[in-house]
């Protein structure tokens, strides 16, 4: 069993008559990083947001663990982690503590349990703990990046969504990034990465596909 499936999804937004995703199926197992990459304005980040439960399809369904996704929100948010293209629209508190703290204070009761998972995830992304009392705004684009990101694996999601995670960031912050992102599938995670092929190191990829005009379309990752 997949353990996210989007199933002859169709999607538009509201005062558009063309469809962005037409009739689209695709299976997320656990333990593989999956790469969805295609034209600026295809649709990618729809998908993404379609499949975080963040926006409902017209028909068709997405699956979590078997079972209808929208059924069981809001519940299953905690099982998502999301990083969107520009950090800047996840960061909405003063520090950088508080930014990560943010979601594990929703999961856990004890103050002293949150801020050693601070502690530690913030160090997971290799930044030290000196930046736990750092100003988000003062910060550069790759950490706040790094933050952003520490902000979704604090709390153990089984899948992780990435919108365009390695673009406009140092050699550095990119290999940071991917060595987690290879643990996680290492540990059963599903990993999804939408982004241009470029940006993405390919050879650690699993399954990838082609999203244009509405429809994926597999590709085969030694060609890439």
């Amino acid at each position: 069993m997949a353990l996210l499936e989007l199933r002859n999804v169709w999607f538009k937004y509201p005062g558009m008559e063309q469809y962005v995703l037409k009739n689209l199926s695709l299976k997320l197992e656990r333990g593989l990083i999956y790469l969805i990459t295609g034209p600026n304005g295809a649709g990618k980040t729809t998908l993404t947001l379609v499949a975080a439960g963040l926006l409902k399809p017209e028909k068709g369904e997405v699956f979590f663990r078997g079972k209808p996704l929208y059924e069981q929100l809001p519940e299953a948010r905690r099982y998502f982690g999301i990083l969107f293209q520009n950090p800047e629209a996840m960061l909405f508190n003063p520090t950088v503590f508080d930014e990560v703290a943010y979601g594990l204070r929703q999961i856990l009761n004890d103050p002293n349990e949150v801020y050693e998972r601070v502690k530690e995830t913030i160090g997971r992304v290799g930044l030290s703990s000196k930046y736990l009392s750092r100003y988000v705004h003062s910060l550069s684009y790759g950490e706040k990046k790094l933050v952003a990101f520490a902000s979704i694996i604090s709390y153990d999601p089984e899948i992780l969504l990435l919108d365009e995670p390695f673009t406009n960031l140092s050699e550095e912050y990119r290999e940071k990034i991917l060595r987690i992102l290879l643990e996680m599938r290492d540990s059963g995670k599903s990993v999804l990465i939408v982004g241009h092929i470029a940006d993405v190191p390919t050879k650690y990829v699993d399954a990838a596909f082609y999203l244009n005009k509405g429809h994926l379309e597999a590709l085969n990752i030694e060609s890439l």
